[in-house]
C-alpha cells in the first residue's frame, strides 16, 4: 500500500502521477480513525495484489487544514477516490470488502457494456440491482451516462443491446432505461416517473432492505421517503411486493433488528416488535394507534400516513432540537461512563472539581469583603461612642458660661446705683 508520509509535496506527487487515488483524511487524536487503519491497510494489500490502478493513501487532516477545506473534509475520517479532476466520497460501511468494491466501480467506466447474453446473466446474478440501458444513440443515452457519472458511487450501470434479454422480458420501446430487481424488471417512463437521476436514486434500493445506519443515510439523502420499520417480516414483505405501485413512490420497506437505533432517532422507547413510520424529510414518526397483525390493518395504517389522519409525533422543530442536544448529551455521557468509568469520571469529575473550586474562592472571597467591612463599621461605631463620652465632659463649662454673665449684671447695676441713690 502506497501511504502519503503526511506532507503536501508528497500529496501532490501521488495525485498528479496517479489518474486514481483513494485517500482518506484522518485526524490522530480520532477513535474511528484509528479503528480504521488495519482496515485500510487490507484495502491497499487487496487493490495492490489485484492490479487495480487505484493508488491508496492517507493524510493528517489536522496538519494541512487547507487541504481539507480544499476537498470539503468536514468530518474524519473521510474518503475520497480522485479521478482525474473529480473527487468522489464514500459514505458507506468502513469495511474491507465495501471500500475495495466502491474503489474499483467508482475507478471503471461510468457506463459498462454488456456484450453477450452469458455477460448479461452473469451480473444479473451478481447484484441485486442492476440498471441497464437498451438501445442505440439517443438523447437519453446522454441522460444516462450523465446520471451514472454521478451515481457511480452507489451502484454499477450498464448498457447492451435488446439480444442480451431473455425471453420473458419485452421492453415496450427503445431506447429504454430498466432496472432489475426482486425478480422482476420496471422500465423508466419520464411522463410517470420525473426525472431520471430522481427515478434511479429511488429504485437503487430493494423493495425491501435490512436497513441500517448507513442505509438509512443513504435512504434520507433521496428525499422525502417514508420508511417503515416492521419485525413482521411476512406481512411487510407482501405489502412491498403486492402493493408496489400504491406505495413505491413514497414508501420504503425495511427490517431493522432491535430497537436501540430507533430509540435514539426518536428520542423515545419502541417495543420489540413493532411497526413505525419514519419520515426522512422532517424527522416526524408515526405509530399504529392499535396492534397491526394483518396486511390489511398493515395496509390501513399506511393510508392513515398519507392521507394525514394519522397522528405525528416528533419533528424537526426548536423544542425538538433542543431535546435532541440534550439527548445526545446524555447519551455520550452514559456511552463514555458504560464503556471506561475512570475515563468517565475525569473528563466529567474534574471540569466540576475545577468550577467548584472557582465557585468555592468566589464565596470565599465575598465574605472576606464583609468581615473587613464589619470591622470597618465597629471601628466607626467605636470611633463615634468615644466622641460621645467627651461631650459631658465639655457640658459644665457651657453652663458656667450664663452665671458670668449674671454677675456682670450685678456690677453694672452696682455702678448705676450710687446715681440713683444721690438722686433719692
Amino acid at each position: 500500500m502506497v501511504q502519503s508520509s503526511h506532507t503536501s509535496a508528497n500529496f501532490f506527487l501521488l495525485a498528479d502521477s496517479v489518474v486514481l487515488g483513494l485517500l482518506q483524511f484522518y485526524a490522530p487524536w480520532c477513535g474511528y480513525c484509528k479503528k480504521l487503519e488495519p482496515v485500510w491497510y487490507d484495502v491497499g494489500a487487496e487493490l495492490k495484489s489485484s492490479g487495480s490502478p487505484v493508488r491508496v493513501g492517507k493524510m493528517d487532516g489536522t496538519a494541512y487544514s487547507g487541504m481539507s477545506s480544499e476537498f470539503g473534509v468536514r468530518g474524519y475520517p473521510t474518503i475520497k477516490l480522485l479521478k482525474g479532476d473529480l473527487a468522489y466520497n464514500y459514505k458507506g460501511p468502513r469495511t474491507k470488502d465495501d471500500i475495495v468494491e466502491f474503489a474499483n466501480r467508482v475507478a471503471g467506466p461510468a457506463v459498462r457494456a454488456l456484450p453477450s447474453k452469458q455477460m448479461f446473466d452473469h451480473m444479473m446474478k451478481r447484484h441485486d440491482v442492476l440498471f441497464v440501458y437498451f438501445g442505440g444513440e439517443s438523447p437519453l443515452k446522454e441522460k444516462y451516462i450523465d446520471m451514472a457519472a454521478e451515481l457511480i458511487v452507489y451502484t454499477y450501470f450498464f448498457s447492451a443491446s435488446e439480444d442480451v434479454l431473455p425471453e420473458s422480458v419485452t421492453l415496450p420501446e427503445l431506447p429504454s432505461v430498466v432496472v432489475f430487481k426482486d425478480g422482476a424488471y420496471f422500465t423508466y417512463d419520464e411522463y410517470v416517473d420525473g426525472g431520471l437521476s430522481s427515478w434511479v436514486n429511488k429504485e437503487r434500493f430493494q423493495s425491501y432492505l435490512q436497513i441500517d445506519g448507513f442505509t438509512l443515510y443513504e435512504l434520507g439523502e433521496t428525499g422525502t421517503v417514508y420508511i417503515l420499520y416492521s419485525t413482521n417480516l411476512l406481512t411487510s414483505t407482501r405489502v412491498a411486493k403486492e402493493y408496489r405501485e400504491h406505495f413505491n413512490r413514497d414508501f420504503q420497506f425495511g427490517h431493522m433488528d432491535g430497537n436501540d437505533y430507533i430509540n435514539s432517532l426518536i428520542m423515545g422507547e419502541v417495543s420489540v416488535p413493532s411497526i413505525i413510520i419514519l419520515n426522512t424529510s422532517n424527522e416526524q414518526y408515526f405509530l399504529p394507534s392499535e396492534p397491526v397483525e394483518t396486511l390489511e390493518q398493515l395496509v390501513h395504517f399506511i393510508n392513515s400516513v398519507l392521507d394525514g389522519s394519522a397522528q405525528a409525533q416528533g419533528g424537526d422543530g426548536m423544542f425538538q432540537r433542543v431535546k435532541r442536544v440534550a439527548f445526545d448529551a446524555k447519551s455520550t455521557i452514559m456511552s463514555v461512563f458504560r464503556s471506561s468509568p475512570v475515563l468517565g469520571c475525569f473528563l466529567f469529575g474534574l471540569p466540576l472539581g475545577v468550577i467548584s473550586l472557582m465557585c468555592y474562592g468566589i464565596c470565599t472571597a465575598e465574605s472576606d469583603d464583609g468581615q473587613e467591612d464589619m470591622e470597618l463599621m465597629k471601628r466607626d461605631d467605636e470611633e463615634e461612642e468615644d466622641d460621645e463620652e467627651d461631650e459631658p465632659r465639655q457640658a459644665p463649662g457651657e453652663l458656667e458660661g450664663p452665671e458670668e454673665d449674671g454677675e456682670n449684671e450685678e456690677e453694672e447695676e452696682q455702678e448705676k446705683n450710687p446715681d440713683d441713690k444721690k438722686a433719692d
